[in-house]
């Protein structure tokens, strides 16, 4: 054989195999993309059912605007709990009391993670917070300051000749107002009042003024934080665009939050130049805790106050003003609920247990305007079976506690306000009954529900006792609009305004 056959059938088996080469590079690449669309179809046949999405989007485009609405609607066509793909994102929805309990009760260790919105990580050391932090030691030692520290009975016992000065000072102000006939911004004035009471419970001083500006600017970098925290936010559904902040909400809540926590900084560093004569309030319990716990720093302090002042005013504000309009509606339900104040000699912290029917109206309207519809989201640590599904490590699962709390199978015409339900319920708060969890269950309940659930009679009380409330000229019972705007919290898309006519004792 010549050497230029010897090259050409080399030449040949070269070509043959790189053919072969190509060949099975092509294989393994068609092979990989089938077994990944075979597990992924495989993984998703073990969720739950839900929707068909888009390619890329999922069913984000589904549940934009009201997601507690959307997924509401959605849960009737696909059961009471459902697979959402949002993004790249995979959700699990819980719609029903019954897989509430589920995940928030029999799995609750399974699903006790946290899914951090990218808007959140603008806060330095967002890591810490107890809204967020993982279930791991730092929570477990949060959780027990807040339990036998902060919202202990006793301590908030103790606190009752405070607030009820800060009731005297929230009537006072609106007294000033009803000699001239001006409207009160019901979410506006509860949210100052919130914030003073809450200032004097960790730091001894008020950060309000209701006459002034002063301390406005804190009270309005405080409502950017929530309502920033609240917007969509792709990055949260496209992780890789995190990076690029695209919607600028890391960059304008990151100025909220440093001027929060510079204010924080500030007072805390007031008191360690002078610990005495000790004030005995949320600063100088949580100051000793870092002195005896070495995993409990500075930062540690200011994060915890921080939750405090985040978490408690604009939720507490919001039910005041969501009641508030329930009442203006219900001009019966509003007669019904002064009578009973007006019955008492006066109205202390202490008493407001005592008000049965109040307590009603209450809760009623946290059952019909929860303020979170759909609790903070969780994410399951593990794998996880859920109702005979599989749940994978990391999946983020929502408790839809709007639509829970409309319920039929639960709730009679879920959708009417009746307080007098409530009467017949004996609901309470402590996350036991899974129709009615507005402060949500388990492990990750709000630690501060136990003051929310005094401020907000309290400050309701205040205010019904001391004046009657008109509406302005042009509004009526019937014309009051109940939208609510989604965001962390649910809040009124139109701020209720309303006239205090100041009544002669």
């Amino acid at each position: 054989m010549s050497m230029c056959s010897c090259f050409y059938l080399d030449e040949i088996n070269y070509t043959v195999m790189d053919n072969w080469v190509v060949f099975l590079c092509v294989s393994a690449v068609l092979l990989s993309t089938a077994v990944h669309g075979v597990m992924q179809a495989f993984r998703r046949r073990k969720l739950p059912p839900g929707p068909i999405g888009l390619p890329i989007f999922g069913n984000l485009f589904q549940i934009m605007g009201k997601p507690h609405e959307s997924m509401a609607a959605l849960a009737k066509s696909h059961g009471p709990l459902m697979t959402l793909q949002l993004g790249f994102v995979t959700a699990v929805v819980a719609s029903s009391p019954e897989t509430a309990k589920e995940i928030l009760q029999k799995h609750g260790q399974a699903f006790a993670g946290r899914t951090v919105p990218d808007a959140v990580t603008a806060g330095r050391d967002y890591e810490l917070s107890s809204a967020w932090v993982p279930p791991d030691a730092r929570w477990r030692s949060r959780r027990k300051i807040f339990n036998t520290q902060i919202f202990t009975a006793a301590r908030l016992d103790a606190l009752e000749p405070l607030l009820n000065r800060k009731m005297i000072d929230m009537t006072e102000y609106v007294g000033e107002l009803s000699l001239t006939g001006q409207a009160v911004d019901v979410g506006h004035l509860a949210f100052s009042t919130m914030l003073n009471a809450i200032s004097n419970l960790v730091f001894s001083v008020d950060v309000v003024d209701y006459k002034s500006e002063s301390g406005g600017e804190f009270r309005d970098m405080m409502a950017r934080i929530m309502e920033d925290s609240g917007k969509p936010n792709m990055a949260d559904f496209f992780p890789f665009l995190k990076r690029f902040d695209l919607q600028g909400i890391r960059r304008h809540i990151k100025v909220a939050y440093d001027y929060h926590q510079l204010i924080i900084d500030d007072l805390i560093d007031r008191r360690l130049q002078s610990r005495l004569p000790r004030k005995n309030d949320f600063l100088d319990v949580l100051l000793d805790q870092s002195e005896e716990e070495q995993n409990f720093d500075r930062r540690s302090v200011k994060i915890l106050i921080s939750d405090l002042f985040i978490a408690g005013g604009d939720t507490t504000a919001n039910t005041v003003e969501w009641v508030m309009a329930e009442l203006m509606r219900n001009p019966r339900i509003m007669r019904k609920a002064q009578e009973e104040v007006r019955s008492r000699p006066g109205i202390k912290q202490s008493e407001i247990a005592g008000l049965r029917y109040l307590q009603a109206v209450v809760k009623e309207t946290m059952r019909l305007h929860p303020i979170a519809p759909l609790l903070l989201p969780h994410r399951a640590e593990t794998d996880a079976e859920l109702c005979g599904y599989c749940v994978p490590r990391n999946t983020q699962v929502f408790i839809n506690a709007w639509a829970i709390a409309r319920d039929e199978s639960r709730w009679r015409d879920p959708a009417s306000f009746s307080p007098e339900r409530m009467l017949e319920e004996e609901v309470d708060y402590l996350g036991t009954d899974f129709g009615f969890i507005p402060f949500g269950s388990g492990r990750r309940m709000c630690p501060g529900w136990p003051l929310a659930v005094r401020m907000v009679p309290l400050m309701l009380a205040s205010l019904l006792r001391s004046f009657d409330w008109d509406l302005p000229v042009e509004a009526s019972p019937e014309t009051i609009d109940m939208a609510d705007k989604f965001g962390v919290t649910l809040r009124k898309a139109v701020p209720l305004l309303a006239v205090p006519v100041k009544r002669l004792f």
